[in-house]
């Protein structure tokens, strides 16, 4: 087991001030088994977020905390994020305690283990399923048929917030989506690679709208055309950077 690298934690903020104290606490807490890095990305708070990540005072040696200019939105934030983190391992973690970061340990074992290049975490896959809510998991569930219909990849939760990669992987895909449109996008350019994928389960607690969930009828809107663009319209060739390592393109590929 190679215990010799870093995980990069990406979490983008957005109004989180009512719980994100807990959140630091618990995230700071975090108890891996190699060394965690943990970036923030502040999308432009209304509320006091930023103030209150700049006033908590860290354990974890290696934080970054950055703030947009304006609002650019989630997609815009983790890409942000991407650029800043260095760590071996790269993951998105939301701040609002709908994804245990308890789970993260499994999460990490493949990659530690040698056995895979990207995981997504799976709601749906988790022996112990929260009760989702009728109109997002009838969504969720639909964008992940369609995408899996168009991006040849068979996937039980393509909305899922934990995705991690190699560094070296993500950190060389041309990344454009703004807000939500970032789950279907990095789906469909992943499916183009040559790429170890796993699906580990995790909890899932949703939140309700009055508990602050941002997540709209519109953004699942988005996302469906998202998820077609960028299966079916979009260049291929502007997917990767040249950067990408050879190990990952696979044999016979005229997209790059």
């Amino acid at each position: 087991m190679n215990t010799s690298q870093k995980i990069s934690l990406i979490v983008p903020i957005y109004n989180e001030e009512s719980h994100l104290l807990d959140f630091l606490r618990k995230v700071d807490d975090l108890n891996l088994e190699i060394p965690k890095q943990i970036v923030f990305i502040d999308d432009c708070s209304k509320d006091k977020s930023f103030e209150i990540l700049n006033s908590y005072s860290f354990n974890t040696p290696d934080i970054k905390i950055l703030q947009q200019d304006i609002n650019r939105g989630k997609g815009a934030a983790i890409r942000k994020g991407f650029e800043e983190a260095d760590g071996d391992i790269i993951g998105v973690q939301d701040a609002d305690f709908e994804y245990d970061m308890d789970d993260i340990p499994r999460i990490l074992t493949p990659f530690l283990s040698g056995k895979v290049d990207i995981v997504f975490g799976s709601r749906y896959r988790s022996e112990n399923n929260q009760v989702h809510r009728t109109f997002h998991y009838l969504v969720n569930r639909f964008l992940t048929l369609m995408s899996n219909v168009l991006s040849g990849l068979y996937l039980s939760d393509m909305e899922t917030c934990y995705k991690f990669f190699k560094s070296d992987i993500i950190k060389n895909i041309q990344l454009e989506s703004n807000r939500f449109g970032f789950e279907p996008e990095i789906t469909a350019k992943i499916a183009r690679l040559k790429v170890r994928i796993q699906e580990v389960p995790i909890s899932y607690y949703p939140r309700s709208y009055i508990e602050g969930k941002k997540i709209t009828w519109k953004d699942g809107i988005a996302a469906l055309k998202h998820l077609i663009y960028y299966n079916v319209f979009a260049s291929k060739k502007k997917f990767f950077k040249p950067e990408l390592p050879e190990k990952y393109i696979p044999k016979g590929s005229n997209w790059l």
